[in-house]
């Protein structure tokens, strides 16, 4: 294909969104006409699928429940007048705490306003918020954010390290949709521990993010937390940055929240739209389709050329693989679907992993997140070059790799958005969202649960109650046991590689147990309590 005909294809497939300012070009995703009018049949299940699932449909089938996370950003078209009213009355409780918070009505126990924010939660209720906070957070926010998403105790202590006489003037979020999630209660737990041990009274320095009626909600009232903020049953992890989940810590940060929201529902409307060409998710959903041929085979590489967008890639990480990575399609045919997701960002990556891209194995396409404004409004870049600046280097080196990769057979989608906004931010957020639902219907998939998800967690509880067997059996038997006569007496001889992993850790971190030899035998170790 010549330049010319380059030209005439991108102007052939490129959408545009005046309100938005945004472009979405596939021209460089190779396809066919014939290809796209094949998938048309598909598509117009997909949009009747995503309409019913606005409508109030039980769009998540395997755990029986409705998916709403579109209704956040235009509560008017939530199924029932409840809805409706809950979803602005979250909003409002928000925005009502946050200026409490801002202007010193609810008082730090330290004195003064609160400066500083932890929010401990995982997965959607951490990757959201930090994507979100890296993005579009001031230079001086009223409260500096910190994050505890992991159970990782070395982590939560460097955490709290930067904390250390802060703690009077922290805010502390608790997320945890069911309330029992391990990782977030884990993160209370160790907080708490740390205010006890400061002396200062953790509840009126705390809120929780839950579910109505969940085990967290009832902790946080009990314990006269300052308050208390809902996550809708229909709206999952992954989609919940629209959510109490994204909206508080966001607007703690003086982040515009109904801009997100308000550029968030603009994108919805434009991904409603019946027709793929005049659609921007149904557009990405058919780039995925076809560049993996509709079974994955090619992992997406996301490239935003902008230092705010950094942790996009590891939002979209969840959103994509979450939601796509499936062993059975809606019939219950054995599938394993998925598009697998990594990237860092440009011109990072000109130094780093382009290389391979380029002159590598072709197992992926790339999406390019171009952003037109390179400064704040009306800063001024100076010239490195003559007429040059670093924001035209920037872009110039996009330019340079997407056309690179196309003339070495390697296929690209570029997403240009004007600045990086609340706005346009919400906007990505729910182009994401969508197209990882229409996609998921052409392949006949249910995008909304994660039954692998809750597999590792059912296997980790079971290593857990192990370990609670293994301690007591040694806490009783005189002497010295073997790895295999350790095996016997719990019962367990065929999971004793997983005997031998539990007794190493307790050994590591001076616990109950130590064990005596060489550790390359693991055999031979003798298995003993540990003297007082």
């Amino acid at each position: 294909m010549d330049s010319a005909q380059i030209w005439h294809r991108y102007c052939d497939w490129l959408y545009y969104h005046p309100g938005l300012e945004f472009y979405l070009d596939i021209s460089r995703i190779r396809f066919t006409p014939e290809q796209a009018g094949a998938l048309q049949p598909r598509f117009a299940q997909a949009f009747a699928a995503m309409r019913a699932l606005e409508a109030g449909a039980i769009a998540n089938p395997d755990e029986n429940r409705q998916v709403g996370h579109y209704w956040l950003r235009a509560p008017e078209l939530a199924p029932t007048a409840e809805l409706t009213q809950a979803i602005q009355g979250c909003i409002e409780q928000i925005e009502t705490f946050t200026e409490k918070i801002h202007h010193g009505m609810i008082p730090a126990t330290g004195g003064g306003r609160f400066t500083e924010l932890l929010c401990v939660g995982i997965g959607g209720s951490a990757l959201g918020p930090q994507f979100v906070a890296e993005a579009l957070a001031p230079q001086q926010p009223p409260l500096n954010i910190h994050f505890i998403d992991n159970t990782d105790p070395d982590g939560i202590d460097r955490v709290l390290a930067r904390l250390v006489g802060k703690l009077g003037q922290t805010l502390v979020i608790i997320t945890s949709k069911s309330g029992g999630t391990p990782e977030p209660r884990n993160g209370l737990v160790e907080v708490e521990q740390a205010y006890r041990k400061a002396g200062i009274p953790f509840a009126a320095h705390t809120v929780a993010i839950t579910s109505p009626g969940s085990k967290l909600e009832a902790q946080a009232r009990q314990g006269g937390w300052l308050e208390v903020f809902p996550i809708f049953d229909w709206v999952g992890g992954r989609t919940s940055e629209t959510s109490a989940v994204g909206l508080l810590p966001a607007a703690l940060q003086g982040i515009d929240i109904r801009a997100l929201l308000t550029g968030a529902a603009t994108m919805d409307e434009a991904t409603r739209v019946p027709e793929v060409k005049q659609n921007p998710a149904a557009l990405l959903a058919l780039a995925w389709y076809i560049a993996g041929q509709g079974q994955g085979r090619k992992d997406m590489v996301v490239l935003p050329y902008k230092d705010r967008l950094l942790l996009f890639s590891r939002y979209l990480q969840q959103l994509v693989m979450e939601s796509l990575g499936k062993s059975h399609d809606l019939k219950g045919n054995r599938v394993e679907q998925g598009i697998a997701v990594y990237g860092n960002k440009g011109s990072t990556d000109q130094h780093a992993y382009v290389q391979q891209l380029r002159d590598g194995i072709n197992n992926f396409f790339v999406t390019f997140i171009e952003v037109l404004q390179d400064r704040d409004e009306g800063i001024p870049s100076p010239f490195v070059e003559p007429q040059v600046t670093s924001g035209d280097y920037l872009s110039g080196l996009l330019q340079g790799t997407r056309q690179a990769l196309y003339e070495n057979g390697r296929d690209s989608i570029t997403v240009t958005i004007p600045r990086v906004d609340a706005r346009s931010v919400g906007g990505l957020i729910a182009l994401y969202e969508r197209a990882v639902g229409l996609y998921a219907s052409l392949i006949n998939i249910n995008a909304y649960h994660q039954p692998g998800v809750e597999a590792g967690k059912k296997a980790a509880s079971a290593v857990l109650e192990l370990q609670r067997q293994v301690i007591e059996v040694v806490r009783i038997h005189a002497g010295s046991l073997t790895l295999v006569q350790l095996a016997e007496k719990v019962g367990s001889q065929e999971r004793i590689e997983t005997l031998y992993f539990i007794l190493r850790h307790l050994h590591a971190n001076g616990r109950e147990i130590q064990l005596i030899g060489d550790p390359a035998r693991p055999l031979e170790l003798e298995i003993q309590v540990r003297p007082a």
